[in-house]
């Protein structure tokens, strides 16, 4: 079964986002999505619909050069996908990583080593994240939860001791 980790955004979180046009989980998925590309891992970031997947794909495409991640949008981009697609759609190719930007478990959970998924502060998106989270578990999934302010004060700590 796969290893599901979910990302617990808290109501100061949405005013740390670097960029205030977008839900901060959604800023998080293309740094997640960054992260995994230099790890030479396939991601996948699956998203509620085509409006998201084109909100994301701009995004993505918005990182500086030193930090660029290859993406494309399902059926676009070279023929087995760049490291990292988004769609609404299910996947076309085998992927190690998947990102839920969905407020429902995509049917092809089972198909990847890995799932991230969110908790985001507002409170009916935090009921359908506890909905997932159990859904997840009754599919016998390895579930696991970071809070994401702790997370970004371990990778500051992490930074300042180098």
């Amino acid at each position: 079964m796969s290893q599901v980790l979910f990302y617990i955004h808290s109501e100061d979180g949405l005013s740390a986002t670097a960029d205030a046009s977008l839900p901060a989980h959604f800023v998080q998925a293309c740094q997640l999505a960054a992260y995994y590309y230099q790890q030479n891992k396939k991601v996948f970031i699956y998203t509620e619909n085509q409006q998201d997947a084109f909100t994301v794909d701009e995004y993505l495409w918005q990182f500086d050069g030193d930090s660029f991640v290859p993406h494309n949008l399902v059926g676009e981009g070279p023929r087995y996908g760049s490291p990292v697609e988004i769609s609404w759609l299910a996947p076309q190719h085998p992927r190690a990583v998947l990102i839920n930007l969905s407020q429902n478990i995509p049917e092809f959970n089972l198909n990847f080593q890995q799932i991230i998924d969110f908790v985001p502060a507002q409170e009916q998106l935090k009921i359908n994240a506890r909905v997932r989270y159990s859904a997840y578990k009754k599919l016998g999934h390895t579930l696991s939860t970071q809070d994401v302010l702790t997370a970004s004060q371990e990778s500051t700590n992490q930074t300042e001791d180098k």
